[in-house]
């Protein structure tokens, strides 16, 4: 018979685990309050931010992502921040970017994994705390982010 403490540790192990599998789970939900989370709450307005995405991408694992914000960038007037969200990943908060008027434009070119056909968000926050927003969706055919080891 198991002691009352070998009980309690397997117990305690097999919560955990359960608690783990449970956020590597993807949804809108999560994506929506990561939006809420960058915004704090105020609603971002829907111009200005550009957001290139294949609409069907063939792998999941290797998606090219551009994102361009109309945007003065000079001292007075500039994008601080480009973060990119995506609902379909088990963690939504795929890129944060950050600018200086320095960089002369806001732009922002790379890859990313998507796990699923998805909708994706570009949020750029300006130096004067405004928020833009842009989306874009996509069909992912083999999906990323699903490997098990």
């Amino acid at each position: 018979m198991k002691s009352k403490r070998r009980r309690f540790i397997s117990a305690s192990a097999a919560g955990l685990a359960l608690l783990a599998v449970d956020r590597l789970h993807a949804s809108p939900d999560r994506a929506q309050a990561a939006l809420r989370a960058i915004t704090r709450g105020a609603a971002p307005e829907e111009k200005r931010v550009e957001l290139d995405i294949p609409p069907l991408v063939e792998n999941g694992n290797l998606v090219v992502l551009n994102v361009r914000v109309q945007s003065p960038m000079t001292v007075t007037d500039f994008v601080k921040t480009i973060y990119i969200v995506a609902e379909g990943n088990p963690l939504p908060n795929v890129i944060t970017a950050h600018f200086t008027p320095r960089a002369g434009k806001a732009a922002l070119s790379t890859r990313v994994r998507l796990s699923e056909s998805q909708r994706v968000w570009a949020i750029a926050e300006t130096n004067k705390g405004t928020f833009y927003s842009g989306q874009a969706s996509t069909i992912v055919t083999l999906a990323a982010c699903t490997e098990e080891r």
